[in-house]
């Protein structure tokens, strides 16, 4: 049973789209991502992007390949639900919106952390979700249009860091290339999986296809285009950091680009870097808060969340009651939790979203193929190789938030089921 809400507005184009999958994959990424998978394989963080590289293309070739064919809300959850069945589109969903909800609530308090004076972090973080919520209460291209500000300030910051290290760094060059394979294998594919949350933003791009124009031509171009430029961005940046702070010292920073440059001869820049790291963030809770919102819509019409989720604003035309709720609930998280630990959780939740997705683009039929069947089955293999490789204790809260969400449908379906004899 689908409840019916009226449908959302189609008002982005290629270049709006490829803006907000940049705004989630670079805020989320470079800031947060390489410090622990520095600590996992040191200078092997380079092999590490390379493999998460490959799994996040042939992900994105399943998503491209599936979104062409349903160009709406939902992503993954409605690929899974029509190629496989409901419940393999549930658990996609349920990963989804779960792991997004933790990564909200992490980039929010990484955007406090360069932005607020210490000791007012997390009433900062709350300020931060409530705006950005509003932001994209009152509309889709007002949520574009700055994320691409954000985006073009976050891009001019990440070229002075290049320049910076490179040019005012003490290199580490000859560290850096003997202990490129210094770590065992496991270490190296557990940075691959820490990393992996850093490309995980064009998945941003397929759930807004029912806001998107022409959705079969331009989804598939704006995936493929924004993680391309991400990962030559990503590879510079790191590249840039192993040089100037050596992977030890990497895997101990907390702001590890800003003290790229604090140690360079244009320490004066510092607060410019820390300006662009809070932006960085910005775009990415913006992105996440809007992609999250409308999953958890698609997920409210099948009754697999509470039908009150999937209202659409009659004048905005945006899930405004699940991005209410989803502000509410990240609020409370960023008081109450601490969220280290986030990264490797959103990553658990991430793969396993795509791994339903490469399943579901094996299934589809001959004409509406895009890509070589393959590549779906090294997406599902990687998917599956880099959530084994996580951190224990990712894994395990992982599988107990799974488990909750499994009883939490089987309830449901129970009740439903009760309600239809009565009825009848």
């Amino acid at each position: 049973m689908t409840t019916s809400s009226p449908a959302l507005a189609r008002k982005l184009g290629l270049f709006d789209a490829v803006v907000i999958g940049l705004g989630s994959m670079i805020g989320a990424g470079i800031f947060a991502s390489f410090a622990p998978a520095a600590a996992a394989a040191g200078a092997g963080l380079l092999v590490g992007l390379v493999v998460a590289a490959f799994v996040a293309y042939f992900n994105a070739s399943s998503s491209a390949q599936l979104a062409a064919q349903y160009p709406t809300s939902g992503g993954t959850y409605v690929y899974g639900r029509e190629q496989l069945g409901e419940w393999p589109g549930f658990m996609a969903g349920w990963s989804f919106v779960i792991g997004k909800t933790a990564s909200c609530a992490a980039m929010a308090l990484t955007f406090a952390a360069y932005a607020a004076p210490a000791g007012w972090e997390k009433p900062v973080a709350v300020v931060a979700i409530l705006a950005l919520a509003a932001v994209n209460y009152f509309g889709i291209t007002r949520t574009a249009g700055l994320t691409r500000l954000i985006v073009a300030v976050v891009l001019i910051v990440l070229a002075l860091v290049i320049v910076t290290g490179l040019v005012g760094g003490p290199p580490h060059a000859n560290d850096l290339g003997k202990n490129l394979f210094a770590e065992s294998w496991y270490g190296i594919l557990q940075s691959a999986g820490l990393l992996f949350f850093a490309f995980a933003g064009y998945a941003r791009i397929a759930t807004m296809g029912e806001e998107v124009k022409n959705p079969a031509r331009t989804i598939p171009r704006a995936i493929l285009t924004a993680l391309t430029i991400t990962l030559v961005i990503y590879a510079l940046i790191a590249v840039t950091v192993l040089l100037v702070m050596g992977p030890d010292k990497l895997a101990t920073s907390t702001a590890p680009l800003v003290e790229v440059v604090s140690t360079s001869s244009w320490a004066w820049a510092a607060p410019i870097v820390r300006v662009g790291a809070a932006s960085a963030a910005l775009g990415a809770l913006l992105a996440l808060v809007a992609g999250v919102g409308r999953t958890s819509l698609a997920m409210a019409r099948n009754q697999d969340l509470p039908t009150w989720l999937a209202a659409v604003h009659p004048k905005y035309k945006v899930p405004h009651h699940a991005e209410i709720a989803l502000a509410v609930i990240v609020s409370i998280l960023v008081l109450t939790v601490d969220l280290r630990g986030a990264i490797g959780f959103s990553s658990f939740g991430v793969l396993l979203y795509y791994f339903v997705a490469n399943i579901s683009a094996f299934t589809q039929a001959t004409d509406k193929r895009r890509y070589p069947k393959a590549l779906q089955v090294l997406g599902a293999l990687g998917c599956l190789v880099l959530v084994a490789t996580l951190p224990p204790a990712s894994i395990i809260v992982g599988l107990v938030v799974l488990i909750i969400g499994v009883l939490y449908r089987l309830v449901r379906l129970r009740l439903r089921l009760r309600v239809r004899p009565a009825k009848a």
